[in-house]
């Protein structure tokens, strides 16, 4: 998909922060936290541009991510040294920081303890950690620096980390070993603030504003009198997106909810009522029976989520036959599905139905993505800059493949059901409680495809268990399990065993993203 920010356009002009990819899975979390100071940022591989290349495109900054790889690998990712006598400020995060150590002379070599999770640093006076006042960071990490090259300085340490973070302050050169884009780094986001900031020289002209007026504009000029599919879900990532769309084509763009039979309980017209005041063409679909044909049988989370993925683009293709020519379709891809389908060096965690599901011909000229570079805040804030109801902008969160990632195991109607009454007195009791949005961001039943042995009425049951999640997030790249109050669960047990069929055992899911994903499948 093309990078539709054409500076020089005549909308917008912004500094711009790049951030080198070497592979690691929080790569756009990194940039997510730069344009959440206001910062625009750009993620490109690591060997896209020569160092030369890199200059004539006037970066305030560079971002080396984290990777997979030890740097003393000869088939590792490296750049040349020339990038760092550019005179362009560098922060190296974790391989990023080894790579920069030892591409100026340093030594890098495996450490006698693997560091993984949250550990207590020391940090020392730095630009870089002006203001910071936590002890905690994120580490996730194998090799060490052993050695700093002439000229930098220890700036941090942990316990077991002797450089956990470095730097030579007169050549803006800087790294550090933990990760400060995950929320699990205190003060992380101070710490990129101060680098684009203190050491960048930032004025901060990234705005939502500003993004949606660049993007109305590029859409308009790339879509002229064309006719666009959007693919309409209800949820807030298709519905900015249809909006941002619609604003920019008007009558030329038809909407198009599909219920596949996937959704949560009476999802489908609460969709449907919600989208029938916008000024756009509106049809719903009801292709419940084709997907579960489809996944009759499939057990398997990634044939699951290709199986959705084609049947959303030929549910599509058949529509826009019905319609007539249709040039484009709209999907509200945003950064976090495309991070999960891999990129580039980084690995696959699951694969998204409108990533890395899509198959290799549609009927449709090009896929327009206009959120393809925004985490879910980002989207929100984006809604609200555009004018939603903060009804559908604050929408929790919900998985394109639907209810088919919440059924571990075969899906079956029987099953959808069982988890739709059980999801919906489980969400319920958390709103009721006052926790939406001030504990949990993202809670949802899962009904997986375990039977134990439980009692009810003097009787022996053989049923299901249930398992309830909720988390609490801003960028849903990382997550930390909500500790729910035990009257909450003890309601949302209580009801859900008596009110619904074939569930006589409920778990609390309590593991954090990562290790875990926010979803089971």
């Amino acid at each position: 998909m093309k990078n539709w920010f054409k500076k020089g356009n005549g909308i917008l002009e912004h500094q711009l922060v790049l951030v080198l990819d070497f592979g690691g899975q929080y790569n756009e979390l990194i940039a997510r936290r730069i344009r959440e100071c206001g910062v625009y940022c750009e993620v490109k591989p690591h060997d896209f541009a020569t160092p030369e290349q890199i200059r004539a495109m006037h970066p305030i900054g560079i971002v080396f991510t984290g990777g997979p790889n030890s740097v003393y690998d000869p088939n590792a990712p490296h750049v040349p040294q020339e990038l760092f006598e550019l005179g362009i400020p560098v922060l190296g995060i974790c391989y990023g920081a080894q790579l920069m150590a030892y591409t100026l002379g340093g030594t890098v070599a495996p450490a006698d303890k693997r560091e993984y999770g949250k550990r207590e640093i020391t940090y020392e006076k730095s630009l870089l950690f002006e203001g910071v006042s936590g002890t905690i960071c994120w580490m996730s990490h194998t090799d060490q620096i052993s050695q700093l090259p002439q000229g930098f300085e220890v700036l941090a340490h942990t316990a077991t980390c002797p450089v956990a973070a470095y730097g030579n302050p007169a050549r803006k050169l800087y790294g550090v070993q933990f990760h400060p884009e995950v929320l699990h780094t205190q003060d992380g986001t101070l710490m990129l603030r101060n680098f684009v900031y203190s050491v960048c020289g930032a004025v901060g002209d990234w705005t939502m504003r500003g993004y949606a007026a660049e993007m109305i504009e590029s859409i308009r000029q790339k879509v002229g009198d064309g006719k666009v599919l959007c693919a309409l879900s209800g949820g807030v990532d298709s519905s900015v997106a249809a909006t941002l769309v619609g604003k920019a084509i008007g009558a030329n763009l038809t909407c198009i909810f599909v219920d596949h039979g996937l959704l949560r309980k009476n999802e489908g017209d609460e969709v449907e009522a919600a989208f029938r005041y916008m000024p756009l063409r509106l049809v719903r679909v009801n292709a419940q029976q084709d997907y579960l044909d489809r996944l009759k049988g499939v057990t398997d989370p990634e044939k699951k989520r290709k199986i959705i993925g084609e049947q959303f683009i030929r549910t599509f293709e058949q529509e826009a036959k019905k319609i007539g020519k249709i040039d484009y379709l709209v999907q509200g891809t945003i950064y976090p599905d495309v991070i999960e389908s891999g990129k580039g060096d980084a690995a696959v965690i699951k694969s998204h139905h409108n990533v890395g599901g899509l198959p290799d011909h549609v009927d449709f000229k090009e896929i327009i993505e206009p959120l393809r570079l925004l985490f879910k805040d980002e989207v929100r804030a984006l809604g609200r800059e555009l004018g939603l109801s903060e009804t559908l902008v604050s929408r929790q969160p919900f998985p394109g493949p639907g209810l088919a990632v919440r059924v571990i195991g075969e899906i079956t109607k029987e099953k959808l059901d069982i988890l739709r009454d059980a999801d919906a007195i489980f969400r319920q009791e958390v709103m009721d409680a006052g926790l939406d949005g001030t504990m949990a961001n993202q809670y949802f039943a899962v009904l997986t495809d375990m039977r134990s042995v439980g009692v009810m009425g003097d009787g022996r049951t053989y049923d299901y268990t249930l398992a309830l999640r909720a988390v609490s997030t801003t960028d849903f790249m990382t997550a930390d399990w909500c500790r729910l109050p035990y009257d909450v669960l003890d309601r949302a047990s209580a009801r859900i065993v008596n009110e619904v069929g074939h569930i006589n055992r409920i778990v609390y899911d309590i593991t954090s993203k990562p290790p875990a994903t926010i979803e089971w499948e």
